[in-house]
């Protein structure tokens, strides 16, 4: 009997647990789906949160101009059709029937669209007047820009300076104490944050979407002279530019600026300027007027797998310097062909993109600290910045004939020769050939040595790039390529 009574309780334990799993397995998904609504719900407060505290100081802004291009701005990557998306073209956006192909019809005061917004400058805010941030190209050769609110008031606007290199422009409106945007810190952003774009896509006013940071430090993509762009996937279309891009605490970390589109319309690929740059360029338009920037005098390269295994350092590592100018301050700190920058104002130096900002935003007469990578020895070089004049930009315009082509050559140095398993010190080495451009679409290999440009013999880069410059007015140009014992004539063209 107490043998049964102990089988009958075991029984009864076993059916217990039994059920207990299966109520488990119905309550446990049920609460987990209702904390996975209330954290959903927990996210559109805080994007609805952000609508209304942002919203009313985004502008929507109106453009009447004489000139479509500056309204309907539409321009190509470097290299057009031999891009990596093909002949799609990255496109400006604001304005209807933007990027059309066919001829606009003559109008007397064309009215193009876009975004901007009031922000909080250093002197915080004023009785009589607000001044935002939008992009150049919106309202570039202006005659008359009108700002209406969400509240729909109305005002003139009047243009307060403007940088082109950068795309940054500053309007002025008279009336105070409105609401402004506070300026983060996009140098914090990281990629995967939660962003939200708002503006006026298409003419419909405060318009919000929502995405996340898609990568940081776009460059060398051809759309501004000066780039560090932040990608996200947040819905931009024609409209937005200008407006703000912003976190979740409602602060400004970009300004929405460009897209990629095959159909002109969103595809999931926009670009802002990061508002740190932004804010520099901004800061100085209001209080000079105008933009100065620095210059080094170094014209340098990005590391290649190739010249970083050379070089016997770790990719991406800093930059080559391929050309010191004469009588800069490149030169006059010690700087060489040949030298690795790693560190410029003790920050670490990735990219040319960055690298060429980091320069051009250091005030000029400042003494930075520089450090360099010379025969495997860390250098630290002490340089004073002179001031980028018009003749100084003409001139490295003119260093890098290349640049058409999409690579990058070097004398022919000893270390170099070894790497490459190069018998001749006739010609210059191709260092560099950047992906989709033309020379890429020809096949033309890093470590390939030019013999000959126009049937003329090149030795060095100075030979290379004063025969190249003959070439630029016919926009083709005739190389002999020398790839380990084969040598070919390629015939290169470009618009």
């Amino acid at each position: 009997m107490i043998k049964g009574g102990n089988m009958k309780k075991r029984h009864i334990s076993f059916i217990g647990i039994i059920v207990l799993l299966v109520l488990l397995f119905f309550i446990l998904p049920v609460e987990s789906q209702d904390n996975g609504i209330k954290s959903l719900r927990q996210s559109s407060k805080a994007f609805a949160s952000v609508a209304r505290n942002v919203s009313p100081s985004v502008v929507f802004i109106q453009v009447e101009g004489s000139k479509r291009n500056s309204l309907y701005p539409k321009f190509n990557m470097p290299f057009d059709d031999e891009w990596p998306f093909g002949a799609e073209l990255f496109r400006r956006f604001f304005g209807e029937n933007f990027g059309e192909t066919q001829k606009p019809r003559r109008q007397p005061n064309i009215v193009g669209q876009g975004s901007g917004f009031i922000f909080l400058t250093k002197e915080h805010l004023f009785v009589d007047r607000s001044y935002i941030l939008t992009n150049n190209h919106v309202v570039e050769y202006a005659k008359k820009i009108k700002v209406i609110l969400q509240d729909n008031r109305e005002f003139e606007a009047e243009i307060i300076g403007t940088d082109p290199k950068s795309d940054v422009a500053i309007l002025e409106i008279k009336i105070g104490n409105l609401p402004t945007l506070t300026l983060g810190d996009s140098s914090k952003l990281e990629v995967g944050e939660w962003v939200v774009a708002i503006g006026n896509p298409f003419g419909l006013s405060h318009t919000l979407t929502v995405g996340v940071v898609s990568a940081t430090g776009r460059n060398s993509l051809g759309i501004n002279d000066y780039e560090d762009f932040i990608q996200t996937d947040a819905a931009i279309n024609p409209g937005n530019s200008g407006g703000p891009l912003v976190n979740l605490d409602g602060d400004v970390i970009g300004i929405n600026t460009a897209i990629f589109s095959k159909s002109g319309g969103y595809m999931g690929i926009g670009f802002s300027i990061p508002i740190n740059l932004a804010n520099d360029i901004a800061q100085q338009l209001m209080t000079n007027g105008e933009v100065t920037r620095g210059h080094l005098g170094a014209l340098v390269q990005d590391m290649s797998p190739e010249l970083a295994d050379s070089f016997n350092i770790k990719k991406n590592n800093g930059v080559l310097v391929a050309q010191v100018m004469d009588d800069s301050p490149a030169s006059d700190a010690g700087i060489k062909q040949g030298d690795i920058i790693i560190s410029f104002r003790g920050k670490p130096v990735s990219s040319t993109g960055s690298f060429r900002n980091q320069v051009a935003l250091t005030s000029p007469k400042s003494t930075v600290p520089i450090q360099i990578i010379r025969d495997g020895k860390q250098i630290n070089i002490t340089v004073t910045i002179n001031k980028l004049t018009q003749d100084i930009e003409q001139a490295l315009s003119h260093e890098q004939p290349s640049k058409n082509l999409g690579l990058m050559v070097q004398n022919i140095t000893p270390a170099l020769a070894k790497k490459f398993d190069i018998e001749s010190d006739k010609g210059v080495l191709i260092t560099q050939v950047k992906t989709g451009s033309i020379a890429d679409m020809a096949n033309i290999k890093v470590g390939s040595v030019i013999l000959q440009v126009n049937r003329i013999n090149v030795n060095n880069t100075s030979d290379f790039d004063q025969a190249f410059k003959k070439s630029t007015k016919e926009k083709s140009v005739l190389l002999l390529i020398k790839t380990d014992k084969t040598q070919r004539y390629i015939i290169l063209s470009w618009s």
